[in-house]
């Protein structure tokens, strides 16, 4: 298991070389000169333009920048925001619990929801039950997380006034933060209705991440129990006399969770890194509002730094769910599969 283990970490050394290399030269084809920006409307002349770029490192060859880079990541040092002056690891992790918080959320409304929505549509199979689900998940498969935002917003905030349009929680209320999950410290503080706020400001921003995921695990968990209820045990145990629901629930939905689970770990990578978009449109003050505003302050150190903790983040999760899908399927382990 170890040797196996260590097969599938060494396979993503390349995959992060490649991840640095994507995110320093990309970075540098973009428009727009960072201490410009910096300076706002303030003119600079050329002398203090070219010190700025001189402190910033800026004024070196590339390949010279690259390798300062790399020499920083290799002493876990991701450099310091151009605007902020703060560390970008510190920076990351005081906003990372908000995208831990949205994600999981997202991810437990995709799980609870598109599982037994798979399991009734394989049950269905051919049925109206069948196509109708199906539909559903190709249709919150193909919407544009931008455009599905806005219609939850237009539809649950503006004209039904049910829940909040943005924010993690209402301006009414402060919380002391303590672990940095904001629902966990509305809950602690004690301040009546802190948590029902904090709740209520999670609802629509999970949905709109999570319909996407909600929408693959689905129609996977159709698949695979489609594929396991044809198996020889199945039918054996339905021949035996055991009530449907217990073959169903034992004998076919177990097996056939193992890709479920592969998918299900997946989508968490997924929803940790691809928030952007939601965390815009609701301003969540997370990871991905936080690199779309550095990205427009070409704050080089926040950018790369927080595109390699995601992509690492993303491997670390990819790792976790082969290690699972080990534990589950013993023949991925001894090479059968």
């Amino acid at each position: 298991m170890i040797r196996w283990l260590l097969g599938r970490a060494a396979v993503l050394l390349p995959t992060a070389v490649a991840v640095t290399i994507v995110a320093f030269m990309l970075l540098h084809l973009v428009p727009g000169d960072p201490v410009e920006i910096a300076a706002g409307e303030r003119v600079l002349d050329p002398a203090e333009h070219a010190r700025l770029l001189r402190e910033l490192g800026l004024d070196r060859p590339l390949w010279e920048q690259y390798l300062d880079f790399m020499g920083r990541l290799a002493v876990g040092d991701f450099g310091a925001s151009v605007r902020t002056k703060e560390r970008v690891a510190a920076e990351f992790m005081v906003r990372f619990p908000a995208t831990i918080e949205l994600g999981l959320f997202a991810l437990g409304f995709a799980v609870l929801v598109g599982v037994p929505a798979g399991m009734i549509a394989a049950l269905r199979r051919g049925r109206t039950t069948d196509h109708a689900i199906m539909t559903a998940a190709l249709t919150g498969y193909s919407m544009p997380v931008f455009w599905w935002g806005l219609l939850l917003i237009l539809f649950f905030s503006v004209s039904l006034g049910w829940t909040p349009v943005s924010g993690r929680i209402g301006v009414a209320y402060y919380v002391e933060p303590v672990t940095g999950f904001l629902l966990i410290d509305s809950w602690l503080s004690g301040e009546p209705g802190a948590f029902a706020s904090t709740l209520s400001h999670l609802i629509l921003p999970a949905i709109a991440l999570g319909t996407i995921s909600l929408a693959v695990i689905a129609r996977m968990t159709r698949s695979s129990m489609l594929e396991v209820l044809n198996e020889d045990y199945v039918r054996t145990a339905r021949a035996k006399g055991l009530p449907f629901r217990r073959v169903v629930t034992v004998h076919a939905l177990r097996n056939a969770l193992i890709p479920v689970v592969t998918v299900i770990g997946l989508q968490l990578g997924h929803l940790l890194s691809g928030a952007i978009l939601t965390e815009t449109i609701f301003s969540w003050p997370g990871i991905g509002k936080w690199l779309v505003e550095a990205i427009q302050r070409r704050d080089y150190p926040q950018i790369q730094g927080g595109i390699v903790i995601i992509a690492a983040l993303m491997m670390a999760v990819n790792l976790l769910v082969d290690l699972c899908y080990g534990l589950l399927n013993p023949q991925i382990r001894h090479g059968r599969r």
